[in-house]
C-alpha cells in the first residue's frame, strides 16, 4: 500500500485590494508589498509551503487596485528563503516564450520555487478593454493547453518547433534552460479542464468543496491521468475561520455574509455565469454556487474549514483520506490569521498524519499476513 506523502499547505497572497471576501467587514490585511513580504516570511515560519498570487488586471468583485501576479511573485520570491510561489498567468495575455524565459530565469535566481497557476479565463470584460482576443470555453482550454505545452518543450527540449493554432515555434533552443521545470498548477471543473489536467498539470486546483465533491472531482481527474500514465496532484480552496471556540468562528462567518456588499456580490454573480453556463456540460466553475458561497469568491466557505484548531485539523484529514494533497487557504485578517493556523492548525494536522501513516501500515501489514 502506498502511503500517502505530507500534506502542503498554501495561502492566498493579497496582492489586491479588498481583502479575500466582498464584505464590509473589518479585514485587517494590506496589499502593499511590504506587508506581504511580512506574510510570506511569517507563512515559511510557521509551515506553509506555497503561496498563491492572484491574477487581475482590471477592478472587479470588490478588488479596485491590483499589483500584477508574476512580478509580486518574484518580489516574495526575494524575500523568502523555502515558500514556492505560485503565479497566476492567463494564456492570452501573456506570450508563452516570454513568460517561460522569465521563469526559467526565475527558477536560477530562486533555487527553483517558482511555480505557474494557469488560469484559462472568465471574465470576458478583462480581455475585450485590453483589446485581447475572447474566445469561448473550449476554445480557452485548447489555447492553454497549446500554452502549457510550448512552456514545457522551450523548458526541456533542444531545437524546440511547434505548430498549433494558438502559438508556434521553429528550432528553438533556451539556454540556460532550468535545472528543474516550474510546476504547473491549473483549475477549472469542467470535462475539459479536467481532461487537461490529466494530460498536462502537475496540480489540479478546486474551488470550496464538500468532501464529497472533492472526492468525486479527484476521481474524475485520476481517470483522465490514468489514460496518460500521469499522476496529478490536487489542492482545495478553504477560507480558514480558527476562533479558540467553534462558536466564536461560525460568528465570523455568519458575521461576513451578514455584511457582504451586496451589489459587488451580485456583479461577480453576473459576470460568472457564463463560466458555468459556457460548458457543454454545464459543470464550469461557479455552476451552482450560492449568494453566501460568492461572497468568498471562490467557494472557501464551503470546504468547512470554521472552528477550534482541532476540529479544523481533523476536517483537512478528512479531506487527506479522499486525495487532497495541498489544502489552500484564505483568511479575513492574513498576517494574524496565517500565523495561528501555522502555529495552532498545521502541528495537529502533523500529529493526525502521522496517526493515519500508522493505521495504513498496521492495514496493509494485516492483509500481506493473511495472503
Amino acid at each position: 500500500m502506498a502511503f500517502p506523502d505530507p500534506l502542503n499547505f498554501a495561502y492566498w497572497v493579497p496582492n489586491v485590494s479588498g481583502g479575500l471576501v466582498v464584505s464590509d467587514i473589518e479585514q485587517r490585511t494590506d496589499h502593499s508589498p511590504e506587508y506581504n513580504r511580512d506574510v510570506a516570511r511569517t507563512a515559511e515560519q510557521v509551515g506553509f509551503d506555497y503561496a498563491l498570487t492572484q491574477v487581475r488586471y482590471l477592478a472587479s468583485y470588490g478588488a479596485d487596485a491590483q499589483h500584477e501576479s508574476v512580478s509580486f511573485s518574484l518580489d516574495l520570491l526575494a524575500a523568502t528563503e523555502r515558500l514556492k510561489v505560485i503565479a497566476a498567468v492567463h494564456p492570452g495575455q501573456w506570450p508563452a516564450h516570454i513568460l517561460a524565459k522569465l521563469a526559467a530565469t526565475a527558477q536560477t535566481t530562486s533555487g527553483n520555487r517558482l511555480a505557474l497557476n494557469v488560469v484559462s479565463g472568465w471574465f470576458k470584460k478583462e480581455y475585450t478593454e485590453l483589446g485581447l482576443d475572447w474566445l469561448d470555453h473550449e476554445e480557452r482550454y485548447r489555447r492553454a493547453e497549446e500554452f502549457i505545452e510550448v512552456l514545457r518543450g522551450l523548458w526541456d527540449q533542444e531545437g524546440f518547433t511547434y505548430r498549433g493554432d494558438f502559438y508556434r515555434t521553429r528550432d528553438v533552443t533556451f539556454r540556460p534552460q532550468p535545472q528543474t521545470d516550474p510546476e504547473i498548477f491549473q483549475g477549472g471543473n469542467s470535462t475539459s479542464a479536467q481532461a487537461m489536467a490529466g494530460r498536462l498539470s502537475d496540480w489540479y486546483l478546486m474551488n470550496g468543496q464538500t468532501i464529497e465533491g472533492a472526492a468525486e472531482q479527484v476521481a474524475a481527474v485520476r481517470e483522465q491521468a490514468a489514460k496518460h500514465g500521469r499522476r496529478v496532484r490536487f489542492g482545495l480552496n478553504g477560507f480558514a475561520v480558527v476562533r479558540d471556540t467553534e462558536a466564536e468562528a461560525v460568528a465570523v462567518v455568519d458575521e461576513i455574509i451578514a455584511r457582504a456588499d451586496v451589489d459587488k456580490v451580485n456583479d461577480f454573480g453576473e459576470a460568472v455565469k457564463q463560466a458555468g453556463s459556457a460548458t457543454a456540460d454545464k459543470k464550469g466553475m461557479w455552476a451552482d454556487s450560492e449568494f453566501k458561497d460568492l461572497v468568498q469568491y471562490n467557494d472557501g466557505f464551503r470546504t468547512g474549514l470554521i472552528g477550534t484548531p482541532e476540529q479544523v485539523a481533523e476536517r483537512i484529514i478528512e479531506y487527506k483520506k479522499v486525495g487532497i494533497d495541498l489544502v489552500l487557504t484564505g483568511f479575513l485578517h492574513v498576517r494574524e490569521d496565517v500565523e495561528r493556523f501555522g502555529r495552532q492548525v498545521i502541528p495537529i494536522v502533523r500529529e493526525l498524519e502521522t496517526d493515519l501513516t500508522e493505521e495504513l501500515r498496521s492495514t496493509d501489514e494485516l492483509v500481506g499476513a493473511s495472503r
